[in-house]
Formats: structure tokens, sequence, C-alpha cells
């Protein structure tokens, strides 16, 4: 069955951070030593990122870089050499305050989009893996929107960062089973909040590639100019602890080892070329390409692997230049730029996330 794609949505905080002010961040709250310093521009100058936006205000940026203290910030630095940050408490409670106004922007922006009101809503769809509140998001988006208090919802949790092709993957079975009902799907994310402090090489790398986000879509079964076909998934073997999310006493912690590129050039082309024959479509017949862009050389392993040219993730590079990794709603970023320009079909979106899991989804 066909998920029509009516409309979509954006949101991006207010807070811009250029990447030098990124690197800037790092130097004050990672780096404990000359050494570790010396060690940070090759982490930052490499990614490829321009700005990203974050939800934790300026003036705690203008503080961290300038030594100060007027923000009153829980995220300042106490000058301990063992300062860990904010408790996961603290952070969710930022959480809980920031996220669902975010949300509430991109869904109206697809609501606006879709030339309908939140009455025509049936069933609401969260996606989030970077906090955990409740009432949340969900009940936020109904009363903000007015959707009716009879809007069935179903949260797609702690999934990472191809949570939105998970988000999909339920709406087009609710479409299924309740024909003529309208779907509003909305991913939000604030990876800010969960910046480690100190030295942990691989918890800098997540520092350095992510960033704050929220992208809201309306779909239905039917027919539209994007029509969702397929979803897939994958597990890819011997991957365990290659991309790990924990929650940890001072924000969740994320994990990246060095080899998620070389799992993805393994295996993603066997699975990838077998499951679009499986869907009556050849590999080589993909017109567009919306990749999700974990870090540079997670796009770089998946073009080398399907043989794809470089131009194949230009829209992928694009979004990641501007917002950075915002997660889960940086697929549904990519899939709007790609239909503002009216891209050719078929388009794959690929995510990756924890576990080492690679999902898929076609669109017509």
């Amino acid at each position: 069955m066909n998920l029509a794609l009516e409309s979509l949505g954006t949101a991006l905080p207010a807070t811009i951070l250029t990447q030098d002010e990124a690197y800037g961040l790092a130097r004050v709250l990672c780096s404990r030593t000359p050494e570790q310093e010396t060690w940070l521009p090759t982490m930052y100058n490499h990614t490829g990122i321009q700005t990203r936006h974050v939800v934790l205000p300026g003036a705690l940026v203008r503080d961290v870089l300038q030594g100060t203290r007027h923000s009153g910030s829980i995220f300042l630095p106490t000058g301990d050499p063992d300062d860990a940050g904010p408790s996961t408490a603290q952070r969710m409670a930022i959480y809980a305050q920031e996220a669902p106004p975010l949300a509430v922007q991109a869904a109206r922006r697809a609501l606006e989009g879709a030339g309908i009101t939140g009455t025509d809503i049936h069933q609401l769809v969260t996606v989030s893996c970077t906090g955990f509140v409740a009432p949340g998001v969900d009940r936020v988006l109904i009363e903000s929107l007015g959707l009716p208090a009879t809007t069935q919802r179903t949260h797609v949790g702690y999934m990472g960062c191809h949570g939105a092709i998970n988000g999909l993957r339920v709406a087009r079975a609710l479409a299924s089973v309740e024909p003529g009902c309208r779907i509003l799907l909305c991913a939000v994310e604030l990876c800010s909040l969960h910046y480690h402090y100190g030295w942990d090489p691989q918890k800098i790398i997540a520092n350095a590639l992510f960033a704050d986000g929220a992208a809201a879509v309306v779909v239905g079964a039917g027919s539209a100019d994007w029509n969702l076909r397929a979803v897939g998934s994958c597990l890819l073997p011997a991957s365990a602890d290659a991309m790990t999310w924990t929650i940890g006493a001072n924000g969740f912690e994320m994990t990246l080892s060095r080899r998620v590129p070389t799992l993805i050039a393994q295996h993603l082309r066997p699975w990838l070329t077998q499951w679009l024959r499986e869907q009556g479509t050849a590999l080589e017949a993909v017109a567009s390409w919306a990749i999700h862009p974990g870090g540079p050389r997670i796009l770089e392993a998946v073009e080398e692997s399907l043989g794809l040219s470089r131009e194949a993730g230009a829209d992928s590079r694009a979004i990641f230049a501007a917002c950075g990794n915002m997660s889960s709603p940086t697929v549904l970023f990519i899939l709007d730029r790609l239909r503002r320009r009216n891209a050719p079909r078929p388009c794959v979106a690929l995510g990756f996330g924890p576990g080492l899991v690679a999902e898929v989804a076609l669109f017509s």
C-alpha cells in the first residue's frame, strides 16, 4: 500500500552555532590538557558542518567562550576537572520545556502545507530519542494544534537517527487498517542537551556532529506527488557495539566506533540490492537519495558501498552543512529539500542507528 506524503514542515531553534564556536566550546568543556586540545581541530574541521542550531541560549554560548557567567545556566562549567555537566534529570527538565514548542512549530507548518487543520488528523505518531517526559510532546501537539481529543497516539522512542523511517513504517501500517485517515508524524530531537564534558574521543566526536531540530509530515492512504512504497530494515552482522546510545548520570551517552563506515561499506549493498529487487526496483534505477549523514565518513561509506557518485549525496551534505546531524528529523529535512526541487523518483531514504541497524524507505 502506498502512503501519500501530503506535506512536510521543519523547525530549528533560534541559537545558531558556527563550527568555530562549536570548536571553542569543546576547548573549554572537553579538553583538559594542551595535548588533548591539539586533537580537537581534527575532530571539528573535517565534519563538513558550517552551522548548527541548538536550544541552549546564545547567552550561555557567549559565557562559555568568554569565561563569563551572566546566563546563570546549569550548563556553565564549574572549573572542577571532573565536571560532567548537568545531571540527566536537569537535562530532561530542559527537554520537557524546549522540545514541545519546536515540535509544534514544525507540525503547524506541515498542517498549513497540506491545507488542513488539526481537526482533520486522526492519528499522531511522535518520534524522539533524546528525551523522556509524560505527558509530553504528543499531548502538547494535540492541545496546541487543535487535534481531536480522540486522536490515537503512537510514540517511537529511542530508535536513534533512523527513527523517522520507523515512524513512517508505523504510519503506513495505521493507514492500511484505517482507510481515509490522515496521520501527523512529528520527530523532534534536542541532541545538544546531551553534550559530553571531559575527554572521551568517541563522545567528543558526537559533540562535534549533533544538533537540534524538528520535522513533521502529514501522510495518508492514497496518492500524491511523493508516495511511500515500502520500508525495510537490516541488522548488520557483528555490530552490536559499533554504535550505542545509553542513559548515563549526566545525559545520554553515545559511542561511535571507527568500524561503522567499514561495516556499512561491507554489508549495505548486498542487502539493499536484494531488498530493492523484491520491491521491483534495481539499485541502478534509483534516481535520488536521502541518505542520513550520520557523519562525513558514513555518507562516504554509503556512496562507496553502493557505487554512487558524490552528487548522489549532495542534498544530504547540504542539510548536514547547514544543520548538523539532528538525529531522527534529519532524513525528513533531506526529503523536504528533495521535494522542493522536485527531485526525480524513485527515491531511497537511508538511516542508521544503534544496533547497528540500517533502515530504508522507498518513495515513488
